[in-house]
């Protein structure tokens, strides 16, 4: 009897050995990176005196706000990317999306979700905070979280690019939510690449978001078990104000 569930447990496991093999061939992935070309906008820096406990709890670290997350070499952090398309259903993530209250700040500033997956947004300060979810495609809530209470969270039930959240009692928080139908979006990271994986084979148009520069937009072929390079390139044209 134990070398029997040995051996299944055997083939079990080769079976799904097996089963992640065939999905690497049979997809292929989407890889790229951001640029922002021209002058960097300088960012605004964040004037909190109008809550003394945020400014005390940033005083010693002067905080600006993320509207162009840019390195040294024009590397955008911080866009949201998606393909459009039709694609096979795929089974919405169990796991939440996460944003945290921190500081008197949204964390992160640009974070991707499914639609009908839960948005799940912390407080962790000492004070309260809003979740104002400002739709155009129903999507909106307009909620206060008070300090130490439990994270509240609600399912967004439409595809919306982007969904803006700020916080009703500090203004200059700001967070975006890109809801989407399918799992193939990604968010730039610092060095401003990203990353799509196991997209089925084909042509779609890929799409590109950022909170000034706007939506830029590319064809991209992916073929099976291949990668695809698909770089996106803002130009500076307007300054933040």
């Amino acid at each position: 009897m134990k070398a029997m569930k040995r051996s299944f447990v055997l083939l079990f496991a080769v079976a799904l050995c097996a089963a992640a093999a065939s999905a690497q061939t049979d997809t292929g992935t989407i890889k790229g990176r951001i640029r922002l070309i021209g002058k960097e906008p300088g960012n605004p820096l964040i004037r909190m005196g109008m809550d003394p406990m945020c400014s005390g709890m940033n005083a010693r670290n002067p905080v600006f706000e993320e509207i162009v997350s840019a390195d040294e070499h024009g590397n955008l952090a911080n866009v949201f990317v998606r393909l459009q398309g039709a694609f096979p259903q795929t089974p919405v993530p169990s796991q939440p999306v996460t944003i945290d209250q921190q500081k008197c700040m949204f964390v992160p500033r640009v974070v991707g979700m499914r639609v009908g997956q839960t948005l799940q947004v912390k407080n962790g300060d000492p004070m309260a905070h809003g979740i104002h979810a400002v739709s155009k495609a129903g999507n909106g809530v307009n909620v206060t979280t008070p300090s130490g209470g439990a994270p509240f969270s609600f399912k967004p039930k439409h595809e919306e690019v982007m969904v803006k959240i700020v916080c009703d009692l500090h203004r200059w928080m700001t967070t975006y939510v890109g809801v989407v139908a399918n799992p193939y979006f990604a968010v730039s990271k610092e060095g401003g690449s990203f990353e799509i994986d196991k997209v089925p084979p084909g042509t779609y148009t890929i799409e590109a978001w950022q909170e000034i520069y706007g939506l830029a937009h590319k064809t991209v072929t992916v073929t099976a078990g291949g990668t695809t390079t698909v770089d996106f390139t803002y130009t500076n044209k307007q300054e933040i104000r």
